[in-house]
């Protein structure tokens, strides 16, 4: 017969610093978008634009959408959030937020824009794009 666990305080404390841990680096990035957020669209659109994952007829259009993205994850509740990222939460282990929704907007709403000619590659393509320019700018 398997052993039960059952953990104690030490365990339980551990695992509530960890969880708590999580969620403050979750806050505090979400929070830290309305610093940088002009500059974090620009280069996110740029950079799919210049990988080929994008093909859009307005780069300028691309950069407003992402704006807005990057505004509604500012204002949006956590199970909207949880909800959007929902599809592409298994793209890696330890995801960055901003760039899985980031992601999750570009691969299941910017598809329908009328500026955006078509979306190339994979999810996880577009995820290590756009997460490379919110490293640079989120820690």
């Amino acid at each position: 017969m398997g052993k039960i666990f059952r953990p104690g305080t030490r365990e339980a404390t551990i695992l509530s610093k960890i969880e708590s841990s999580k969620e403050y680096a979750r806050r505090k990035a979400i929070a830290g978008i309305k610093d940088c957020i002009e500059p974090l669209s620009n280069a996110i659109a740029t950079k799919l634009i210049e990988h080929n994952l994008v093909e859009t007829t307005s780069k300028n259009a691309l950069e407003e959408q992402i704006m807005r993205c990057l505004d509604g994850l500012t204002r949006a509740e956590e199970f909207d959030v949880d909800f959007q990222i929902a599809p592409v939460r298994h793209i890696t282990t330890h995801p960055h937020i901003v760039s899985l929704y980031t992601t999750s907007f570009v691969v299941e709403k910017l598809l329908n824009h009328k500026d955006i000619v078509d979306i190339f590659g994979s999810d996880e393509d577009i995820y290590l794009c756009i997460n490379r320019q919110v490293v640079k700018f989120l820690p």
